[in-house]
């Protein structure tokens, strides 16, 4: 199905502005609704942006009358797992409040269905791995509890209002969409992959690994990693799911699938195919555990597979590091 009106939220960030390219190109027309605090001008490419807030129901309301979209993706929030220790109160407004304005600004313009990004890290640490969608909910910092919190209130909204949602829970994105020339540029930088890979480019001098004590066979962190490209077709998959009527069999029209690609890499891992991929020795120190910090987190993609109809076409690692290379690369020649 294609001609249909997605509205965007955080549309203007990494996993977004890859979805909302990608969007177009099925077909899609895409409004980006991104009040631009973490997002980047030319991540819109060739969409539309609204600046605003999700926090300003009305804003949305109004957005979503005029425009009438067919659905939502929401992307937007704050998603920095050790900055949310820190910070609780403000992830609890921005990512709990932000869903809630969303959802309230749904119902009253008559938007009948929503694609959410959630995370595995609701999972928090156990040992039933891999993790498939029916375990226990336990998430270790404020920004994994934000997003279980999230997932509750849309089970209950789609439950009290007649709503579909479907709730993606992501492994680590990683990656980037080199045909579109978009990939991560996060200001401070969190993830793994580009902060080595910024060891490769000269713009850090090494990369710290924190904590070599964990669980895992070498001792330091491990986690499924799924190219962004893959994921945004996930989305894709899951907006087709909602428009063919999904939901209608499951508890008050609300779904949850794990998206990742079922299988682990350690941090050394991760560091060894980067020096593999660019030729730099990527020198690294050790530093201590960071709070919250999950010692491994596994997908079962089983679901996702079998009821999505999804698959990732780009499960190495060494794909995934390669595009993100090359991103790297690119990124300072484009100016980005």
């Amino acid at each position: 199905m294609s001609n249909r009106k997605i509205l965007v939220t955080g549309g203007a960030g990494y996993i977004g502005s890859i979805t909302s390219a990608r969007l177009r190109l099925a077909g899609f027309e895409t409004l980006v609704f991104d009040n631009m605090s973490s997002g980047h001008d030319w991540a819109i490419g060739e969409g539309r942006l609204v600046r605003g807030d999700i926090l300003d129901t009305e804003a949305l309301i109004q957005v979503m009358r005029d425009w009438k979209p067919d659905a939502v993706i929401h992307f937007a929030a704050l998603i920095a797992a050790g900055e949310s220790v820190e910070k609780p109160l403000t992830y609890y407004l921005n990512n709990v409040g932000g869903v809630n304005s969303v959802l309230t600004a749904m119902v009253e313009a008559g938007v009948p269905s929503i694609v959410f990004s959630s995370t595995a890290s609701i999972f928090g640490s156990t040992t039933s791995e891999p993790l498939s969608e029916d375990l226990p909910i336990q998430p270790e910092n404020p920004y994994a509890s934000s997003k279980a919190m999230c997932e509750t209130i849309l089970k209950d909204a789609c439950k009290a209002y007649g709503l579909k949602a479907i709730a993606l829970r992501y492994f680590n994105a990683a990656g980037a969409d080199t045909e579109n020339q978009l990939g991560e540029a996060h200001e401070p930088e969190t993830h793994l992959i580009p902060l080595v890979l910024e060891v490769a480019s000269g713009k850090r001098k090494e990369i710290t690994i924190y904590g070599t004590d964990y669980d895992t066979p070498d001792g330091t962190c491990v986690r499924d990693y799924v190219h962004v490209v893959d994921l945004a077709q996930a989305h894709i998959r899951a907006l087709d799911r909602l428009a063919e009527g999904a939901g209608s069999n499951s508890p008050g029209g609300f779904e949850t699938f794990n998206i990742g690609v079922g299988k682990g890499f350690s941090v050394k891992e991760v560091i060894d195919t980067c020096r593999d991929v660019t030729g730099h020795a990527i020198p690294t120190k050790v530093g201590q555990r960071r709070e919250g910090d999950p010692s491994s987190l596994t997908c079962a993609p089983g679901k996702a597979n079998t009821v999505l109809g999804w698959s990732p076409v780009y499960p190495e690692l060494s794909d995934i590091i390669s595009h993100a290379w090359e991103w790297e690369k690119d990124r300072r020649r484009l100016g980005r």
